[in-house]
C-alpha cells in the first residue's frame, strides 16, 4: 500500500502537525506518523525511513523545530521527496529551524514549506499533488477543494460587502 510517511522529532510537534494529517484524512490518503529524531535517536529514524521505503512510502514528511536537522537526514538515506516543515519554538522563534530545513547541500533537496500550522497544512497538499501524479481520482478531488476555495472566497466578499452596504 502507498502511503506518506509523516516523522516528527517531538511529541510536542504532533499539536502542529496534526493539521497535516487532518488535510491527508479528508482526501482519504493513506499515512502513517511516528516519532524520530536527527539527534535523539537517529538508528531510529534511519531504518524507520529505509522500512517505510519497503512497504510503500512514497514521500516523507519531516517536522523538527531549532536545529531542525530531521528532514535533511531523511534526505540523505532515501531518494524519494523529503517535504520539511520548521517548528516553532527556541530561541529564535523557528528562525533557526526554517534555515537548517532550507539550507541543504546540492544534491540532498528538502522541500521546505513554511513554520508551523500553514507549513503542516501545505505540506499535506504538495504530498498530494505528487501523489496525483499518479493518482488520477486524488487529482481530481485536489481540483475539486480548489474550486471550492475560489467560491469561498466569493462566498466571505459577498458576506462583507452586505456589512458595509449597511
Amino acid at each position: 500500500m502507498e502511503f506518506v510517511a509523516i516523522v516528527i522529532g517531538s511529541k510536542s510537534d504532533y499539536a502542529v502537525m496534526k493539521e497535516c494529517v487532518s488535510v491527508l484524512e479528508k482526501f482519504d490518503v493513506p499515512y502513517e506518523i511516528i516519532i524520530s529524531s536527527a539527534h535523539r535517536s537517529p538508528e531510529r529514524t534511519k531504518k524507520y525511513v529505509l522500512e517505510a521505503e519497503h512497504r510503500g512510502a512514497q514521500l516523507f514528511v519531516a517536522a523538527a523545530g531549532m536545529a531542525a536537522h530531521l528532514a535533511g537526514a531523511i534526505s540523505a538515506i532515501t531518494t524519494k521527496p523529503v517535504i520539511g516543515v520548521p517548528m516553532n519554538g527556541g530561541v529564535l522563534d523557528g528562525l533557526d529551524a526554517l534555515l537548517s530545513t532550507v539550507q541543504m547541500p546540492s544534491g540532498m533537496p528538502v522541500g521546505t514549506m513554511a513554520i508551523g500550522k500553514s507549513g503542516a497544512i501545505n505540506s499535506a497538499y504538495i504530498a498530494m499533488q505528487i501523489l496525483a501524479l499518479k493518482d488520477k481520482e486524488l487529482a481530481e478531488k485536489l481540483k475539486e477543494d480548489r474550486i471550492m476555495k475560489s467560491k469561498n472566497v466569493e462566498l466571505d466578499s459577498i458576506e462583507i460587502e452586505k456589512i458595509l452596504l449597511q
